[in-house]
């Protein structure tokens, strides 16, 4: 007798190990015999067959569910950084680009004037300037957020000068409002070299270059 024609659920002592692997399992054989009993009993959940129960089994379920989502958040993740590069701006850097042309042709920075007569150390008036920077635009963003927009897409140009004490401080802001340009002053806390209230750095602008060199063209980069 051909050893394909026995019965599967009967072991054959004249069928090697080897030939006995090919034989079909029980499942398939009942699915090629009656179609739709095979899909009946998937439906009746009573009558579950033992391979479709071993297959919902933790062991054999949890690692594929697993595979899924870390392959699902790394596609999110892929996603999400390619959409961050995109919407990122592009700041200018360098010497030559600390004032840079728009599109309307208008050349806009921003200039921040230190005294020295206070003798601060490096540390202190990067404080300080970041202080002014931030400060002014807070203020920018209530008052003239169309310029500060205009400024951004500039690359944010800021020029860092010096003025010689409080006095030349008070004309350089009194001269920037005549010309309409904003101005922010910190007065500092007082915690570290400096006494409390002391006026440190003036901001002015952004505004369009040639009003701010009007009033700061002399004064010497710090």
């Amino acid at each position: 007798m051909f050893p394909f024609r026995r019965n599967p659920s009967q072991p054959s002592k004249n069928v090697s190990p080897q030939l006995d692997s090919f034989y079909p399992s029980p499942s398939l054989l009942a699915f090629l015999r009656k179609p739709s009993d095979f899909f009946s009993r998937l439906s009746n959940p009573q009558r579950e067959e033992p391979w479709l129960a071993a297959s919902l089994r933790p062991e054999n379920f949890i690692p594929g569910l697993v595979i899924g989502f870390l392959l699902g958040l790394f596609i999110d993740l892929t996603a999400s950084n390619r959409s961050s590069s995109k919407g990122k701006s592009s700041f200018l850097s360098g010497k030559n680009q600390s004032v840079v042309s728009c599109g309307n042709g208008e050349e806009l920075k921003m200039v921040l004037v230190v005294r020295q007569d206070l003798r601060m150390g490096s540390g202190k008036i990067a404080a300080q300037c970041a202080h002014a920077a931030t400060g002014m635009y807070a203020e920018m963003l209530q008052s003239h957020r169309s310029l500060l927009r205009q400024w951004e897409q500039c690359g944010q140009p800021k020029i860092v000068l010096s003025c010689k004490n409080q006095q030349e401080m008070n004309k350089l802001k009194e001269a920037a409002d005549r010309c309409g340009l904003p101005t922010f002053v910190v007065a500092d806390a007082g915690r570290t070299q400096v006494q409390a209230g002391s006026r440190t750095v003036l901001a002015i602008g952004p505004g369009r270059k040639a009003d701010i060199d009007l009033v700061t063209g002399k004064l010497r980069l710090l």
